[in-house]
């Protein structure tokens, strides 16, 4: 086992246990910090986690940039490093912190793909409920639409989490942390029908009794089947959008600042942590921008 590998463990086990982090998290910090061991066990073989200094890390990140690796991938790369190195700093590891100057490709704010409401609801619409997934499919996007949920937090939502009775779902979100979240009217309604007349006469596999979406095995959803259903339903009305999950929580949010939503309100429905992640949602139609420049600007 090399140093690196030693000190990665012991990262890892502290993004699990101190920060509470996801597994799919983790993961993104393991891949992230695999390419810089692997650069510095071919180009520094001599050089240990705990010797590495600043030049290094330009290094590797030069050759990022060279590869043609996007901005955004780099900057990810970059953050993944920088908590391996506040880590070895908070564990008293080193006494300098070589990333702390290392400097990220500056971005420009990525405005989100969304969806109009139209095509929200000729999604919802092709459902077919006379298949036996079909209720279970139209509560499950109607969930994503109504409320914002990222693709784990809905495989993840419990029956327990779902207080009906007031319109709210519990949600377990990034870092285990707990939030309510307003649910529509609709999306209750075919949640109801699912749970009451679909669900219950499933035969369940034991520890998956608790979870809201289950498989006609009677195992919970995976992110990856709920990522082919949708892929399906925008197939069947022609749509030629590249339609995620993350959509649907994109079409969400802008769909309510459009109508004048409060920021800080879409802040806490999404479960952002900083406001400045869900001003990206603020943007308008540029070409309606343009009309308002062309008839009020006097310069024109």
């Amino acid at each position: 086992m090399s140093s690196w590998t030693s000190y990665l463990k012991q990262f890892q086990h502290y993004l699990k246990i101190e920060r509470s982090l996801s597994k799919n998290s983790i993961l993104a910090y393991q891949q992230d910090m695999a390419k810089l061991i692997r650069y510095m066990e071919q180009s520094f073989p001599s050089v240990s986690p705990l010797q590495v200094q600043l030049q290094h890390l330009q290094y590797f990140v030069n050759g990022l940039a060279e590869l043609e690796i996007s901005e955004y991938t780099q900057a990810r790369i970059i953050s993944g490093i920088k908590a391996f190195y506040k880590f070895l700093m908070y564990e008293d590891l080193i006494s300098e912190d070589p990333a702390q100057l290392l400097e990220a490709p500056k971005l420009g704010r990525k405005l989100p793909d969304t969806l109009s409401y139209h095509e929200i609801s000729q999604i919802l619409e092709s459902i077919e409920l006379g298949l036996p997934e079909g209720h279970r499919n139209r509560a499950m996007l109607e969930i994503l639409y109504c409320s914002g949920l990222r693709v784990s937090e809905l495989t993840e939502l419990k029956i327990g989490n779902v207080y009906a009775d007031i319109g709210f779902l519990r949600v377990i979100g990034k870092g285990n942390k707990e939030r309510l979240v307003p649910v529509g009217r609709d999306a209750l309604k075919y949640l109801k029908i699912y749970l009451e007349d679909f669900r219950f006469h499933l035969n369940i596999a034991k520890g998956h009794e608790e979870y809201v979406f289950l498989n006609r095995r009677g195992k919970k959803l995976t992110r990856v089947m709920v990522f082919l259903i949708i892929k399906k339903q925008v197939e069947a009305i022609g749509l030629k959008k590249n339609v995620s999950p993350h959509t649907f929580r994109h079409s969400f949010a802008t769909h309510l600042i459009e109508g004048g939503a409060d920021l800080r309100a879409v802040q806490e429905m999404l479960g952002h942590e900083s406001i400045t992640t869900t001003e990206i949602y603020t943007h308008l139609d540029r070409d309606y921008l343009r009309q308002v420049l062309n008839e009020f600007h006097p310069r024109k």
